[in-house]
């Protein structure tokens, strides 16, 4: 039996980034905000404040490309925003192919107001689904 991870998911964005929790229990993210703050250092304050609140054991980053998978301009963004995370935190950060999942939100009327942190918790799925996967693989050796 392997320990329960919480986890806090972002879906970074230049103007916004989309925020979810979630746990490895349930294998579920739940959306919490998406924070619009006018520069790096009210948003890390954002991030402290939410990290204070919810404790968690790992964050993840959702990681944007190309469909093809190669990297484009925001590749490079989300990696730093995910480094400066861990730099100033000091948790553990995985990483998200999250190609497809502004664009499975974005024909839902409801999670429009609040895609990006929509996006944040199908990242934090996304991530519980290839943990699970790794786990069951390692039981399987």
């Amino acid at each position: 039996m392997h320990k329960s991870i919480t986890a806090i998911a972002f879906d970074f964005g230049t103007r916004r980034v989309g925020v979810a929790v979630g746990n490895s229990v349930i294998k579920a993210g739940e959306p919490l905000k998406t924070i619009a703050a006018p520069n790096a250092d009210a948003l890390f304050r954002d991030i402290e404040l939410l990290l204070a609140e919810w404790q968690p054991n790992q964050l993840v980053v959702g990681r944007p490309t190309h469909p093809d998978g190669s990297p484009h301009e925001m590749t490079a963004k989300a990696i730093r925003f995910g480094n400066q995370l861990h730099g100033r935190f000091q948790l553990p950060v995985a990483w998200v192919d999250e190609r497809y999942t502004s664009a499975v939100l974005e024909g839902d009327a409801q999670m429009r107001d609040n895609l990006d942190a929509h996006s944040a918790a199908l990242i934090l799925e996304q991530y519980f689904s290839e943990l699970g996967a790794n786990f069951d693989a390692k039981a399987a050796d």
